[in-house]
């Protein structure tokens, strides 16, 4: 049967506005502000097999996880997911992609018998157990010591809720009432979207919407294979220095069929939290690959199907079963950040320069001093962007793998957890004479007010960023503890470090990268 366009085209809209519902309901939902204020989530939308049909706001790097997931979740449990199941996952190892502080509920939907779709969402949850608070230890070889790992577990079946799995996770966990609240939304966006899909199925048949579903595939592929027949064959190279003296390695190869990304020359896999799964380096392979190819439209899986990515067992980029990954973010992102200046060499007017490029994650545990109840800060930071050959970059923005989220107001902040937040302002860029600068990082300081445990990791703590050839390097992102008695410490990376009343956290990220002025010959 032929569909009108306009019919294929009221139904995707109803299907990203299940997403962006899952997206909305979440955040009202929500218990922990690193959900309803940072907006650290990721909703969307898949077919039957897991295949990403739509998604809601929020990070970029989250949104890749869900497909992914439910992928996973149905290789793993095949036929035997039935109607009512809600599934829960946050290992790397089965579909969690991330680190175990990220969790993954997904509910299939069932219309007349049969599984046509998944909702899906991702979250930060403040502490999922392990070696300190905020479950983020710096000092850890395996992934064990990094705490509860859910393996793709059903959390209801049948529509009956495993009781016994609610209370594995409340357990494990050292804010109960957080993890609880903040499952139980994520349980809510998903049966809200589920709503939404079968009203579709119901109003237009299962026919009509399948047929909207591959259109929408088949649109996605179109455009990234005209994106990709714009950007120059090739073979292009690069290697870089990171803080600890190792060196990256990739190679991107754009032919007219395909973008083909090979990170298989790369260090092995550290004894240490850094690492990331394969699913993680694609995601960022992803993320590049949508920005040159198709950035003016949301994903889905055709999006993709150009893109191909090849790594190594064992290695930063597809780390194994026991690797630790805690900190795999300040890897992705960096992996993202290499991708970006390797095919920005062959595209220099279309891309701007070096991002501070790190989430800067910064995890403050303690309990309130005026309440005494127990509080966990996970705080993103912002900092400054490339320039571009046309402009200065832009301020104070979150990270390219951060998309929509926005930072903790300073109330709230304050409110919550307990802390003095002194300043937080722009911070200072170095001089240049460069055409075109990169945006300015920011100044964040926060003021000890009882006792607490302080975890922090950020890249781009020596290597500066990247700028054009020719140009002045971008800045450098530091964090300096100042105790009471005037002391001070620079860290980079630490976790369970004993914070004091009248102790001092200063953060500062970097500026970005500085580019040359458009020459008049590429005018």
């Amino acid at each position: 049967m032929t569909h009108d366009p306009f019919t294929l085209s009221v139904i995707q809209a109803g299907l990203t506005s299940a997403a962006d519902e899952m997206f909305a309901v979440l955040q009202k939902t929500a218990m922990s502000p690193i959900i309803y204020e940072v907006l650290d989530v990721g909703t969307g939308v898949t077919d039957g097999e897991g295949n990403l049909v739509s998604s809601g706001a929020g990070i970029p790097t989250f949104v890749g996880v869900l497909d992914k997931a439910v992928q996973a979740i149905v290789a793993l449990h095949g036929d035997s997911v039935a109607e009512g199941d809600v599934f829960v996952t946050n290992d790397p190892n089965y579909g969690g992609v991330t680190h175990l502080n990220d969790v993954v509920i997904a509910k299939p939907v069932f219309f007349e018998g049969r599984r046509v779709a998944w909702t899906a969402s991702i979250a930060h949850w403040g502490d999922i157990g392990g070696k300190v608070p905020g479950s983020m230890a710096t000092d850890v070889s395996e992934i064990f010591a990094e705490g509860l790992r859910l393996p793709a577990v059903r959390l209801f079946e049948k529509g009956e809720a495993l009781q016994s799995v609610f209370d594995i996770i409340r357990t494990n966990s050292r804010l109960p009432d957080f993890v609880s609240g903040d499952l139980w939304a994520q349980l809510a966006a998903s049966r809200s979207a589920e709503k939404q899909i079968l009203g579709l199925f119901g109003t237009y048949g299962a026919e009509a919407v399948n047929a909207a579903i591959a259109d929408a595939f088949e649109t996605g592929l179109a455009r990234a294979q005209a994106g990709l027949a714009s950007l120059p064959n090739g073979d292009y190279e690069i290697e870089e220095e990171q803080d600890d003296g190792v060196v990256w390695k990739a190679r991107i190869t754009v032919s007219d069929d395909a973008f083909t990304v090979d990170l298989r020359d790369n260090p092995n896999q550290y004894a240490a939290p850094y690492n990331t799964s394969r699913d993680g380096a694609i995601i960022s392979c992803q993320m590049i690959f949508k920005a040159v190819c198709d950035p003016e439209r949301f994903a889905n899986a055709g999006s993709f199907r150009p893109l191909k990515v090849l790594t190594r067992e064992n290695t930063i980029f597809h780390a194994g079963p026991t690797a630790p990954q805690g900190y795999y973010f300040e890897t992705r992102i960096r992996l993202a950040d290499l991708l970006w200046q390797c095919i920005a060499k062959a595209l220099p007017d279309r891309l701007p320069a070096g991002s501070f490029s790190s989430i800067f994650g910064t995890v403050i545990a303690g309990q309130h001093p005026d309440t005494g109840r127990r509080y966990t800060m996970v705080e993103p930071q912002m900092g400054g962007w490339g320039a571009t050959s046309t402009r200065d970059g832009i301020s104070a923005m979150f990270s390219t793998s951060h998309g929509d989220t926005f930072n903790c107001p300073v109330e709230i902040c304050e409110a919550r957890y307990g802390l003095d937040v002194d300043h937080k302002s722009l911070a200072e860029a170095p001089e240049t004479d460069d055409p075109h600068v990169g945006g300015r990082g920011v100044s964040v300081q926060y003021g000890l007010r009882g006792e607490a445990v302080v975890s922090v990791g950020y890249t781009r703590g020596r290597v500066p960023v990247w700028s054009q050839d020719g140009c002045q390097p971008g800045g450098l992102n530091s964090f300096v503890l100042t105790r009471a008695d005037g002391s001070t410490e620079r860290h980079q990376f630490a976790s369970g470090l004993k914070l004091h009343a009248g102790d001092r956290i200063l953060i500062e990220t970097a500026s970005g990268g500085n580019a040359h002025r458009i020459s008049d010959e590429r005018v």
